[in-house]
This record gives C-alpha cells, sequence and structure tokens, in this order.
C-alpha cells in the first residue's frame, strides 16, 4: 500500500515522539513514570551518579537534534523546551552539584510514590518499593561524590529535612503495607527499609560533619540562567527588568485593594489586625472535612448554575483526612491519578487535622490556617475550578506530549487565576471577608514572584527578602523565612503570578477578538482543551497568532 508523504511525515513524526517517552521519558524518570501512571518501571530508581548525569546529558542532545529537524508545531516546541530545561539544569544550573537536599528528600518521594496510590496489590507494591530501596543507598553514596561546595542554605535545608525523611521510612512507610502478610516479603522489607533508614542516618552525619563547613556556595542562578530557565520551562522571552516592573504594578495593585478591603470591614484598625481576626474565624477540629465538603459542593453547583467552565465528570474528588503517612507534608493537597493510571483511578482532596494528642493551644494555632478564606480559596485551588477541574480535561486529551508535559505558570498560574475569578463572577456574595483572605494570598505570590528574580540576579539578600515577605506581603515572620529559604532552590516560583497575569491578559484579548460572542465558559474550556503547556502556545492555538503574552 502506497502512502502519501504528508501521511508519511506524519507517521514517522509520532513515532518521534513516542520514542521519546518510551526510550528515555520515562527510563530515565522511574519516579515520575510511577506518578503518571506507567508502572513498568516501578521498580527502578533514577541513576544519580556521574555516570548517569553524563549519560541523560548526551541522550538528551540526540534528542533535541531530531526534534529539532521536526516540522514547527507547538507540540515539537513544547518537547525540546523540556529537553533544553533539562539540559540547562544538568550542564549550567547543576543542582546535582549544588543540593544536597535532593537526594535525600527525592529518594523519599521515590518511595511514597509507591506507597500513596493503592494501583496494585500491597504485596505487589511492597516487591517494588524493596527494590527502589535496595538501590537507595547508593544515591546518597552518589551525592558524597558529586557535591561541590554547596550554598550553606542548602545543606541547612537539607539538615531540617532529613527528620522528616527518616520518619517516614521509620513510620509511615511500614503504615502503608501494614496489611501485608507474607512472612519472606516483609522480611526482605525490614532488610532494605532498615538499610535506607541507616543510610539516611549517615548521610545526615555527613551533612552536619563535613558538608556543612564546606558549604560557602552561592545559590543565585544570576540574570542569563534565570532568564534561560524561565525561557525553556515557561517560554516567557520578557526582559527580567521589565517582569519586575510588571511584578511590582501588580503587587501595588493588590496592595491597595487590600487596604479598601480592609477598610470596608473596620476602618479603625489596620489591614494586618484585621487579618488576625479572621484567622480566628475557622470551624472546629471536628467539623473540618464537613466544611470543606460543603465548600467543594456549593463552588461546583455555582460554577454549572453561572456556567463558569465544563466539568467533564459528575464525580466529586473523595474529601478525606490526609492519611497517616502525608501529614507531614501537606496542610491540604489535591492526590490526583497520572494520565495513564488505569487501577487506582480515584482523586483525593486531603485535609490534614490536627492530632488527637495536641494540646488546646497547638490545636488552636494550627486550625487558624483553616480560617473561613482559606477554606475557600483552598478548595478553589485544589478543586474547583483548579488542579481538579484542568486534571479531568487533561484526561480528556489524545495527544501524549499535552498528557505529559506542561508548564507551572499553566498549571499553578490557573489554579492561582481561579481564586481570583470566582470572586470576580460573584461567588461567596462580594464577602469583604473573602476578598481580603484572597488578596493576601495573592500578595504571596507577589512576593514570591519579586523577591525570586532580586534575589537571584543579586538586588536582593536572603535576609532583605524575609523582611520583604513581611512587610510587602503580608505574611508572619516564621512564613516569610520558609517562603524564602524556598525561594533560594525554587528560584522561578513567580509562575503563580506569572501565570495568572498571563491568563488574565489572554482572556482580555480573547474578549476583543469574540466581541458580542464572548462567552466566559468557552474561554475557560478552550483554556482547557490545551492541556498545561506554557501559555503561550494556548494564545496561539485560541488566538491563532504569537502576540505577547504580557
Amino acid at each position: 500500500m502506497l502512502i502519501s508523504a504528508v501521511a508519511y511525515s506524519q507517521t514517522q513524526s509520532q513515532s518521534v515522539y513516542d520514542r521519546f517517552f518510551d526510550e528515555y521519558f520515562f527510563p530515565e524518570n522511574p519516579t515520575t513514570a510511577t506518578s503518571d501512571g506507567v508502572h513498568k518501571y516501578d521498580g527502578q530508581l533514577e541513576d544519580y551518579s556521574k555516570a548517569g548525569v553524563a549519560h541523560r546529558t548526551a541522550a538528551l542532545k540526540q534528542w533535541e537534534a531530531q526534534f529539532a529537524k521536526l516540522p514547527p508545531g507547538d507540540d515539537r516546541d513544547l518537547v525540546l523546551s523540556y529537553i533544553r530545561a533539562n539540559l540547562l539544569e544538568l550542564e549550567s544550573v547543576r543542582q546535582w552539584e549544588k543540593n544536597p537536599d535532593n537526594y535525600s528528600s527525592n529518594i523519599t518521594d521515590s518511595a511514597y510514590t509507591i506507597m500513596s496510590r493503592k494501583f496494585a496489590p500491597p504485596e505487589a507494591r511492597l516487591k517494588s518499593l524493596i527494590e527502589r530501596e535496595r538501590r537507595m543507598p547508593q544515591v546518597l553514596q552518589d551525592a558524597r561524590v558529586n557535591l561541590k561546595n554547596p550554598p550553606r542554605i542548602y545543606t541547612e535545608i537539607a539538615i531540617e529535612q532529613m527528620e522528616g525523611n527518616i520518619e517516614l521510612f521509620q513510620n509511615d512507610v511500614p503504615l502503608a503495607f501494614k496489611d501485608v502478610k507474607d512472612p519472606k516479603l516483609l522480611a526482605d522489607f525490614e532488610a532494605s527499609n532498615g538499610a535506607v533508614i541507616a543510610a539516611l542516618k549517615r548521610y545526615e552525619g555527613f551533612l552536619k560533619n563535613d558538608l556543612l563547613e564546606r558549604s560557602n556556595g552561592d545559590f543565585k542562578l544570576g540574570a542569563e540562567n534565570f532568564s534561560k530557565k524561565l525561557l525553556y520551562e515557561e517560554m516567557v522571552d520578557i526582559p527580567l527588568d521589565r517582569l519586575l516592573e510588571i511584578g511590582y504594578a501588580n503587587l501595588r495593585e493588590n496592595q491597595q485593594k487590600l487596604r479598601e478591603t480592609a477598610a470596608k470591614i473596620d476602618p479603625r484598625k489596620t489591614p494586618q489586625q484585621i487579618l488576625d481576626d479572621l484567622e480566628k474565624d475557622h470551624p472546629k477540629p471536628a467539623d473540618l472535612l464537613g466544611s470543606f465538603r460543603d465548600t467543594v459542593v456549593k463552588l461546583r453547583d455555582f460554577i454549572v448554575e453561572k456556567k463558569i467552565v465544563t466539568i467533564p465528570s459528575p464525580v466529586l474528588p473523595i474529601l478525606e483526612e490526609t492519611p497517616p503517612f502525608m501529614r507531614a507534608l501537606t496542610f491540604a493537597s489535591m492526590d490526583t491519578p497520572g494520565p495513564y493510571e488505569s487501577v487506582a483511578k480515584e482523586a483525593f482532596f486531603n485535609v490534614t487535622l490536627p492530632e488527637k494528642d495536641w494540646a488546646p493551644a497547638r490545636v488552636e494555632d494550627y486550625m487558624h490556617s483553616f480560617n473561613r478564606g482559606t477554606i475557600l480559596s483552598t478548595a478553589v485551588h485544589e478543586a474547583y475550578p483548579g488542579h481538579y477541574v484542568q486534571f479531568l480535561w487533561v484526561q480528556r486529551l489524545d495527544s501524549k506530549v499535552r498528557k505529559l508535559l506542561g508548564a507551572n505558570s499553566n498549571a499553578e498560574g490557573w489554579a492561582h487565576y481561579s481564586e481570583q475569578m470566582m470572586l470576580d463572577e460573584g461567588y461567596a456574595g462580594g464577602d469583604p471577608r473573602m476578598r481580603l483572605g484572597q488578596l493576601q494570598d495573592a500578595l504571596l505570590r507577589n512576593a514570591r514572584y519579586i523577591a525570586g528574580i532580586e534575589m537571584h540576579t543579586g538586588k536582593r539578600t536572603f535576609d532583605q527578602s524575609v523582611e520583604f515577605f513581611e512587610k510587602e506581603g503580608y505574611q508572619p515572620h516564621e512564613g516569610a523565612l520558609k517562603e524564602t529559604k524556598r525561594g533560594t532552590s525554587d528560584p522561578t516560583y513567580l509562575y503563580y503570578t506569572l501565570g495568572k497575569l498571563q491568563i488574565l491578559k489572554l482572556r482580555e484579548d480573547y474578549r476583543k477578538m469574540k466581541g458580542a460572542q464572548f462567552s466566559l465558559q468557552e474561554f475557560h474550556d478552550n483554556f482547557m482543551k490545551q492541556g498545561f503547556p506554557p501559555i503561550k502556545i494556548v494564545r496561539h492555538a485560541m488566538l491563532g497568532n504569537d502576540s505577547p503574552t504580557l
């Protein structure tokens, strides 16, 4: 049978995509494969050795050459951006030489992906975990060889994280497999798990007694690498000075709105005093899950009634108390299955309750994180119409590229955009207390945006960034310190605000194009149909041009 040149070219192009995922993406990233629902590699672990770094670098360069030969297209560009982002990391940013936490926390995450979802019987998953655990001590040995003069803050963070990493293997991993009765399997697990715990403790000693005193490196990316990271990961090529202008303008706008909204509640108090008061407005711990459940249902019904966005499934996420082995990691989270998960297809909205043995004062302090405004913004961000709704749309996509590759500025940008959009569309009936909570969250993201750029380009020190989060972002000191620490190793965590602003501009440009035919639901549905690639790709699909994203 003869095949036309066009059809043959399409067939060849598609095979390149399939081969990239089957020959490189999944085998080189077995932890990601497990999360994505591809369980062929559940017993394997990433190769963290110098030889592994060299192998990945060489392989990525070969794949880059192959994809560069394909005709230009959004999916091709998305794969190329992924490849170039990884090459930038391996060759220029080189966190594998700088960040000791990447080794200890990454192997913890590799265990977590096996235990967190029941995609196979516990015996089968435990067998895979044992295979992974047997490879973990070598990872920590590779770290000792690879690490060269890390920034002191990186080593300090790695030490801070070690207690939680060790406790997960000591307590949480065994708890996740408590139903396994096979004595041979349990004996193998006791041996492999014990070896990991011992290796982590040795690594902790290495960090404290050896690496810390010679950790004198610089965490700053520098302007060139920062710009390249934004270009490859988010397809944003706006000069950093201009990005800062945009970020400061949005910060000032939100600060003004915060002051105006606070004055509506009580003009005699400062915004911070009102925020402090609002933190005390929370449900009882026993009623917390019920409050979230009620909020989720109300949000979904509002979206349907007001035609905000099509919700592809009537099935609600399962709202439950966070499983014990996850409680140290999160206050609340949306645990959705990977795009290729065929068994454990439930989506869980997990909420971490205070522990029953806590003192009343500690419980009260903890519940401030679950005030009424936070419950609303968290439910919007994680579920309706945030991450859960976007996940439902991604499940419907045909493109493997769109299912597996994307951008934080899209996924987190959409969830953050939704927090504001739902109130703009009338949810909560204009309650200024809910708006104040949304604005406080927006200011936190504004502060991340600015601090990330300025810290990594030498315009703001670590201590100055902590002060910036406190004064400009309305964050308490401990929260400001935590956010600044995060920014040293997650420099582009501007993607929340960056994505939100890009979506708002896209919506306005789409509205102008459609004129009287504009529909918010149609806009959101068309946005969802694209998966979660950089907004530049979404704009190209929805507007038919490559106009500026900001």
